[in-house]
């Protein structure tokens, strides 16, 4: 990968006069607490070996500032369930009366959500959907939808002919469930001609290259790949094909169609450069943003509703909490340089 935002700077939490909860999301009923109290907020990254999370890691350092946030020291659990869960239990003997993680094993944390649910500490989750366990508010972008553009874009690009590598993220992840089974089902109904070879790699970029590379030597005549994760399947990507010289340009005889899903820095490059054809730009700044919006209402007594919000996205309601579905945009060569997309502007 080239080279990540650190994420020391998520770490240094900074603690500010209050300034008000920011601009109103949803219709609700407040019930905050007197303007002078500043609730603790803890919040959990949930690794740093990927450049999206990365990015998502600065920019909750820049809100907790931006929006004059009592928080806890930030915590990093690496990809480890066991580690969230460790790392949950500081923040509740440390006082936080709300908390924001990104559980990358939406079924194992339950029990924890459970606990916290008790304690009357609601939860942001971020990006991943818990599958059972109390949330206050799932803040994520409709991962059905990456699935389904990814595989119109790819299906269209290919002129619905061809083979196309599937680089899964973790199937027990509710993001790479979602992701898989709707590009699928586009595949299956409006591309029959394209045969999907399905690698699953639990978003481990080493498990991506070996995978593709094998699905490489007994497919020669593969022309697409669909990754479901730039931040950790870029690099790995570019640098087998450069390696098998493979990595011809947006247009030559040769190329190798790829659609990615993260929309970082690296991916937009990628796409000027004509390695990769598009993403899916998941949206860094707006997870931030609101996740850390939600903890600090919900800390504050505050409740929402389902229905639509003033920044371009929909609540709906989930059997266990409520889910704020923010809007994640195609990127091609035709709006790369779009100056309202997160990738441009991260880092500056």
């Amino acid at each position: 990968m080239n080279t990540p935002i650190s994420r020391t700077a998520a770490a240094a939490a900074t603690v500010l006069l209050l300034a008000g909860l920011g601009t109103a999301c949803n219709r609700g009923s407040d019930n905050s607490a007197a303007a002078g109290d500043r609730p603790a907020i803890g919040v959990d990254l949930p690794r740093a070996d990927s450049d999206f999370w990365n990015s998502y890691a600065q920019y909750v350092n820049k809100d907790v500032a931006g929006q004059g946030l009592n928080a806890l020291p930030v915590s990093n659990s690496q990809n480890d369930v066991t580690k969230l869960v460790a790392n949950v239990q500081v923040f509740q003997n440390t006082g936080a009366k709300a908390v924001v993680m990104a559980p990358q094993d939406t079924g194992a944390i339950a029990s924890t959500l459970d606990q916290l649910a008790a304690k009357k500490i609601p939860v942001v989750s971020v990006d991943t959907r818990p599958d059972k366990g109390q949330v206050f508010m799932v803040v994520r972008a409709d991962n059905k939808a990456y699935g389904s553009k990814a595989c119109e874009y790819l299906g269209k690009q290919l002129g619905g002919k061809g083979k196309v590598a599937e680089l899964q993220g973790a199937l027990d992840s509710i993001n790479g469930r979602d992701r898989s089974e709707a590009f699928a089902a586009c595949m299956k109904q409006q591309f029959p001609g394209i045969q999907v070879i399905e690698l699953a790699t639990d978003w481990k970029g080493d498990v991506a290259s070996a995978k593709l590379q094998s699905t490489l030597a007994a497919n020669p005549d593969l022309n697409g790949v669909y990754m479901q994760a730039g931040g950790v399947f870029l690099q790995p990507t570019l640098a087998l094909f450069q390696q098998k010289g493979l990595l011809k340009p947006v247009g030559e005889p040769g190329h190798i169609a790829i659609v990615s899903n993260d929309g970082i820095p690296q991916e937009f490059e990628a796409i000027r450069k004509g390695q990769i054809d598009a993403t899916v730009s998941q949206p860094a700044d707006l997870y931030a943003k609101y996740a850390l919006y939600y903890a600090n209402a919900a800390a504050r007594g505050k409740t929402f509703k389902a229905g639509p919000t003033d920044h371009d996205s929909t609540i709906i309601e989930l059997p266990n909490g409520l889910e704020d579905q923010l809007p994640a945009p195609l990127v091609t060569k035709d709006n790369v340089d779009d100056t309202s997309l997160w990738g441009n502007s991260v880092g500056k």
